[in-house]
């Protein structure tokens, strides 16, 4: 049972990385606050359901949600966030303005029921670990997530393209007087953390439910996920994930009243003595 349960906690945790990576690219790279990345994640699922309805393909719908996303992305970034860059106050009312709307279009394409996206014949089923069964679309949501976090890590660390968004998040003009555009790298950033959140809304789909608030939920993780680990960091990231994921399973099986507490309480702790998170560093 004990061993089951762990398993719960690292298979929530790697989907709470693949969303809240996304998120950090944004808030933590590029200062960005998005408090419509739920919204994305929400509207992801519901296309890549929609898609996989249509096509029967399980990677087709994985493609058309990160893809559909990624657009919304851009054109939140192109056709809003650009006259707020700077001002954080106005970006959390816009964004929240944004989360809002996408949210009541949702509720008139797919209506308020609750949707689940269909697991893949060849994901069906479980394995065998020792004594244990586990599902194996969990496992798959698990070996996603250490894709994603290993694929984020060379991209920002052994590339060129992540040396100039670090580059740029210390020294934009700088950059651009080396005659890069920053802002075209900026919004490749911003359009990459939002087919993340694209990615996530379906894995989220098929490993929890599509429903009207699930938006909101998964936003409180993902924040709670980039203030424990701290701002910027995607290591931090999938640090954040691991406790936030085993915190909230173990605490919905053990303090069932108190889930909320068992996560956030601890959390409060922390920030008492490490303000910008486990590895955060001052801007």
């Amino acid at each position: 049972m004990m061993a089951f349960q762990i398993m719960n906690g690292l298979t929530f945790a790697a989907l709470l990385f693949v969303v809240a990576s996304g998120f950090t690219l944004i808030f933590g790279l590029l200062r960005i606050v998005n408090l419509a990345h739920g919204a994305l994640y929400l509207f992801g699922g519901y296309v890549g359901y929609s898609v996989g309805n249509l096509t029967g393909s399980f990677i087709l719908a994985g493609l058309g949600a990160m893809i559909f996303v990624a657009l919304a992305g851009l054109v939140l970034d192109q056709g809003l966030l650009r006259f707020v860059r700077g001002f954080e106050l106005r970006q959390v009312m816009l964004t929240l303005g944004v989360a809002f709307v996408l949210n009541d279009l949702a509720l008139v394409i797919w209506g308020g029921d609750t949707f689940t996206v269909a697991t893949p014949q060849w994901l069906q089923g479980a394995v065998q670990i020792g004594g244990l069964f586990y599902p194996k679309f969990r496992l798959f949501v698990l070996a996603v997530g250490i894709f994603v976090f290993i694929a984020l890590w060379v991209l920002l660390n052994k590339t060129r393209l992540g040396a100039l968004i670090r580059a740029g998040v210390d020294d934009a003009e700088m950059v651009e007087a080396c005659g890069i555009d920053i802002r075209r790298v900026f919004l490749i950033t911003f359009m990459l953390g939002s087919a993340l959140a694209g990615l996530g809304g379906l894995l989220g789909g098929t490993f929890l439910a599509l429903y009207p608030s699930a938006d909101a939920e998964i936003l409180v993780f993902s924040l709670a996920v980039v203030i424990i680990g701290g701002r910027g960091s995607l290591v931090g990231a999938a640090i954040g994930s691991l406790l936030i994921g085993l915190l909230n399973t173990f605490g919905q099986v053990w303090f069932p009243q108190l889930a909320y507490f068992v996560i956030f309480g601890p959390m409060a702790v922390l920030l008492a003595f490490r303000p910008l998170g486990l590895f955060g560093k001052a801007a």
